[in-house]
């Protein structure tokens, strides 16, 4: 429920609430003074009568029947209701009457009962509780449609401003925009959110820019780590030496697995960054044929047939190393879990690149494939980025990923799907993946 509307339920019960019990109240009062009205007149008018009974005149006669009425029998004395017939409406009508004892002198005593009809109080009555019943409605609807401008007019610029948060997007290395308020609390909030997304633009570009200096600083010394270490191995010296050559192959293990690291990290920056800005046309194709034939020594060490299925198609608008890293790692992917005498089977249609290879079943949330560092087999030495790597191209490209298995022949498949051919690479936006995929 939005607050607008649970503030104004909460007016709303308070108003009705209190405008019943005004209304009882106020009907209550009405009455009560009505009441007491009648009842002075009847009581002058009773001192009226008894002053001319007191003078010795008689009493007068009524000009109407139902004014009062006189009786040699006693009868109840004070204040009473009762009802009589209008001979004119021919309806009951009724009345308050004042009942009495007076004896003049020499006169027998005698009962006078004095009436005064209430149906002016009643229709007093029924105008007052019409009249707030009116104004109950117009108040509940006043509250409607003051809650129909505060929701369209002054709450309008928080509804800009959570617009602008929704649409932010950090990697555009820009402070948050939002417009101008003249509600003091949805200006102080615009003025937090924009020296928050500031302070955040100021530590993303330090990142970033500490990210960029590391991988350049650390380039050099790696790469010179790996050539000396390539040249202590093949030292004549050192195939005497059985104590040695293992250490320093397990050294130039290691050194090579963080240069990977390293190249894998300093990708996923640079895409992050979007450093890739010149794309070009791409036959996704020939690319496919070049990179199988690049594999076809690892596919045979291992055993696994390699199946192409590629589909003539337009062109893809692609930066060159970003295809390259994409067709390599989906590969890689496919080859590495792989079963023995298995096969990779790609392709390609103007939909869509599929990639797929039996495997074992794969345990765990498959979304969570796609996290930086993860991997299937923990004793892998690949360093669990290859994914990864995959569902950043697919986002800066704004293509759909899916991942898909079949428990017939236990077969993995990772789908990559294509926009229209005509849309710009510019123009696309940077989006997650369609789903999750395992790997």
């Amino acid at each position: 429920m939005k607050l607008l509307a649970a503030t104004n339920r909460y007016y709303v019960l308070l108003s009705a609430g209190l405008f019943a019990v005004g209304s009882v109240v106020l009907y209550l009062g009405t009455d009560y003074a009505v009441r007491n009205e009648v009842g002075e007149q009847l009581h002058n008018h009773r001192l009226e009568v008894e002053a001319r009974v007191a003078s010795g005149r008689p009493l007068p006669e009524p000009l109407y029947r139902g004014q009062y009425s006189i009786s040699p029998r006693p009868r109840p004395l004070g204040f009473s209701d009762t009802v009589l017939l209008d001979p004119t409406e021919g309806s009951l009508v009724p009345h308050r009457q004042l009942t009495f004892r007076v004896a003049g002198p020499g006169q027998p005593p005698a009962w006078v009962t004095l009436r005064k009809s209430m149906v002016e109080v009643d229709e007093l009555l029924m105008a007052v509780v019409s009249s707030m019943l009116l104004v109950l409605v117009l108040l509940l609807g006043s509250i409607v449609g003051l809650h129909r401008y505060l929701s369209g007019r002054l709450w309008a610029s928080f509804r800009r401003t959570l617009a602008a948060l929704r649409a932010y997007d950090l990697q555009q290395h820009r402070v948050l925009a939002l417009p101008d308020s003249r509600i003091e609390e949805f200006a102080e909030l615009n003025q937090a959110l924009t020296h928050l997304s500031s302070r955040l633009v100021a530590d993303y570009e330090n990142l970033r820019e500490f990210t960029a200096n590391a991988a350049h600083e650390t380039q050099t010394p790696l790469a010179i780590m790996q050539a000396q270490l390539e040249q202590l191995l093949q030292l004549p010296a050192l195939a005497g030496d059985a104590a040695a050559a293992p250490l320093l192959a397990d050294l130039y293990g290691a050194t090579r697995r963080l240069s990977r690291l390293h190249q894998a990290l300093g990708l996923l920056s640079r895409i992050e960054n979007g450093q890739f800005t010149q794309a070009q046309p791409l036959d996704l194709a020939g690319l496919v044929r070049e990179k199988a034939a690049q594999l076809a020594p690892l596919l045979e060490a291992r055993g696994l047939a390699l199946h192409l299925d590629l589909a003539a198609g337009p062109p893809r608008q692609l930066h060159p190393g970003l295809a390259d890293s994409l067709l390599h790692n989906l590969l890689h992917n496919a080859i590495r879990h792989n079963v023995p005498g298995g096969d990779v089977t790609v392709r390609l249609t103007a939909g869509e690149l599929a990639v797929s290879n039996p495997g074992p079943v794969v345990s765990g949330d498959p979304s969570r494939f796609f996290e930086r560092f993860r991997k299937h087999n923990a004793a892998s030495e690949s360093p669990g980025l290859g994914l990864s790597i995959v569902q950043h191209i697919c986002a800066y490209y704004g293509l759909g990923l899916r991942y898909d298995f079949a428990p017939a022949g236990a077969r993995h498949t990772l789908r990559v799907s294509f926009r229209p051919a005509g849309a710009s690479p510019a123009a696309s936006p940077r989006v997650a993946p369609a789903a999750a995929v395992a790997g």
